[in-house]
């Protein structure tokens, strides 16, 4: 099967090395999703204590999988998990860089999460403009290498890259398909730019050592089990003093604060896609399981748009109720806060059966509880 990530549609003429594998991709006619029935594999996950892992672990786990953990908790410190104990899943604290033990730890596996990163909300973009290349680089290159050794020792079947949606920062089409990030100008943060590089890595891994690999770009994670990031600065938004990540958590924690009016970056007119944690999860575990995903990349989205101030809106109205009004100020935006990020999820749709369902109206039933109760805790 061909690269499409690298041909900029859905499917291409096969690469002559790939024909040789069954056709499964899903019948058109048969269900919403439609997953392919593989034996279970043994998957190491790096970065495994981070935010999407959290959901994707279970789901893996949930499927009949056996997984591998990788974490050295570097960004929230040291957390446990409910599925620490499970019988499948054995975690491993240690640093995704350490050639030698992702060299072992891959010896044996059928596929590779690449998920481990430094990562942060949008202010990360600015303070750690150099350390997000090079570290992230550095985490990529050790992947890789250990899972092209694996991959020659007869083993290992596909690397799974955790890519972002971040790779079409400077997208002019809407929708942006799969394969607009070609096309498109290259992003302007760094962060964006190493994201970019990591699905050249598998391009490059392909292409000279014949590892199969699987892009995947998840688009606004919403759910519980984000904390404050060992690294994060704290940041004054109005009178509430908190750790700039992500916009869900961090506007219904001024909310809950109690901050009128609320102050918003921008006007409010930001377009995003917020998708729900487990929604993620189940279309990254489809995309594993697809022989149809093999050298194919997906966005992986909610089809629903939403702006900032539409988002805020909506908390306010969960924590105050309808009477109390809505007021809000603008504050200046960061540099690199993308205007309109619209993913097209056709593709994920023909070719998984994907669809994310979760509604944003449910996704914060779940995560303002938590929060007021990570709040309440003295973590947040």
């Amino acid at each position: 099967m061909s690269g499409a990530p690298w041909a900029g549609g859905f499917a291409c003429e096969a690469d002559p090395d790939q024909r040789a594998l069954p056709d499964h991709r899903p019948d058109p006619d048969h269900g919403a999703e439609r997953r392919i029935e593989a034996a279970p594999v043994k998957v190491l996950v790096t970065g495994a204590a981070g935010f999407i892992n959290g959901y994707l672990i279970p789901e893996l786990l949930d499927a009949g999988h056996e997984v591998v953990g990788l974490d050295n908790f570097s960004k929230y410190g040291r957390v446990a998990k409910s599925y620490d104990g499970h019988p499948r899943y054995r975690f491993v604290e240690g640093d995704a860089k350490d050639g030698v033990l992702l060299r072992e730890l891959t010896a044996g596996c059928h596929q590779v999460v690449a998920a481990a990163a430094m990562i942060g909300g949008i202010s990360y973009f600015h303070e750690f403009a150099y350390d997000l290349l090079a570290e992230n680089e550095r985490i990529l290159a050790a992947t890789f290498d250990a899972a092209i050794e694996a991959r020659r020792a007869g083993g290992l079947e596909r690397v799974v890259v955790v890519s972002s949606s971040m790779v079409y920062e400077s997208a002019t089409i809407f929708p942006t398909p799969e394969g607009a990030q070609l096309t498109s100008p290259p992003p302007v943060s760094t962060y964006g730019f190493q994201k970019l590089a990591s699905e050249y890595f598998a391009k490059g891994a392909w292409e000279q050592y014949g590892l199969p690999y699987t892009i995947v770009r998840p688009f606004n994670c919403v759910g519980i089990g984000e904390r404050r990031a060992v690294r994060d600065t704290d940041v004054m938004s109005g009178n509430v003093r908190l750790a700039l990540s992500h916009v869900v958590p961090d506007v219904a924690l001024k909310v809950l604060k109690g901050q009128d009016p609320l102050h918003i970056l921008g006007e409010g007119n930001q377009v995003r896609h917020y998708t729900y944690g487990g929604d993620l999860a189940r279309g990254i575990r489809l995309a594993m399981e697809s022989l149809a995903a093999v050298n194919e990349d997906f966005n992986l989205s909610t089809s629903t748009s939403t702006t900032v101030l539409e988002l805020a809106e909506l908390i306010w109205r969960k924590v105050h109720g309808p009477e109390r009004p809505f007021r809000f100020v603008s504050d200046p935006p960061f540099e690199h806060d993308v205007q309109l990020r619209v993913p097209d999820v056709r593709k994920a749709r023909a070719v998984l059966g994907f669809e994310a369902t979760t509604s944003l109206d449910a996704m914060l039933d779940e995560v303002i509880p938590w929060i007021r109760e990570e709040l309440e805790a003295g973590r947040l």
